[in-house]
């Protein structure tokens, strides 16, 4: 059966060595994007596909598509999937919906006109602080961690 093997919110999505990096950590083979702007938009479906290390099978999906494939790990054989998302109210919500993340690791939330610093370049606003809140509260462990090599620190005393 396929496993979830790392559950990620980085705002850029697949990027160079930080992607490689965790698709080594992890020894994942499949990343699986969930953005329902991104789903819709081949040209960056292609640019996605097109950054994910050599190997690696890339699939987006809008979170009402990517809550029902989910729900169904065996359809994905015994792949080692990478999940991506660039904001947490999309991971509340495949929760809420019954999918199993057991943790959730934040690598990448830049500044935007309506966030504010939660720790170095991470940066959330008010609604986003709310949803960690409730993924910590279903019982998920929440961490900042950039790159595998660094340390991992618990987000919830920034919170």
């Amino acid at each position: 059966m396929a496993e979830i093997v790392l559950t990620r919110i980085d705002d850029r999505l697949i990027h160079g060595q930080v992607m490689t990096a965790w698709v080594k950590k992890t020894h994942a083979d499949h990343i699986i994007v969930i953005d329902d702007k991104v789903a819709k938009d081949d040209f960056l479906i292609e640019v996605l596909k097109m950054s994910a290390p050599t190997g690696i099978k890339v699939d987006v999906f809008d979170s009402d598509t990517a809550i029902t494939k989910l729900a169904d790990l065996n359809s994905f054989n015994n792949d080692k999937i990478i999940i991506l998302v660039k904001e947490p109210l999309v991971i509340e919500k495949v929760i809420s919906e019954g999918i199993d993340i057991k943790k959730l690791i934040i690598g990448g939330m830049g500044a935007r006109e309506d966030r504010q610093t939660l720790y170095r370049n991470i940066a959330m606003n008010d609604k986003e602080r709310i949803s960690v809140k409730n993924i910590i509260d279903r019982g998920v462990k929440v961490t900042i961690h950039i790159i595998p090599d660094q340390k991992e620190i618990d987000v919830e005393k920034f919170l």
